[in-house]
């Protein structure tokens, strides 16, 4: 039995007006870095972006919305 507990994070749901084909990688040219989010194509930029430094940062914000990875 342990006294401190890691609580799983819970899955939030889909942004309105998004889909899972909507998450989108993009990488600047300047800095190179990357980020992931979903596009908007109205405003031609990305919508709750966060920074990826590698692979299972992806993968994380996959299974932060609930969906399946490509």
């Amino acid at each position: 039995m342990s006294l401190f507990k890691k609580k799983k994070a819970a899955k939030e749901p889909i942004p309105a007006g998004f889909t899972t084909d909507d998450i989108k990688i993009e990488s600047s040219i300047c800095t190179g870095e990357t980020t992931i989010g979903f596009y908007d194509e109205s405003e031609r930029r990305l919508i709750y972006a966060e920074l990826v430094t590698c692979d299972d940062d992806i993968t994380a914000y996959y299974e932060k919305y609930g969906a399946k990875r490509p």
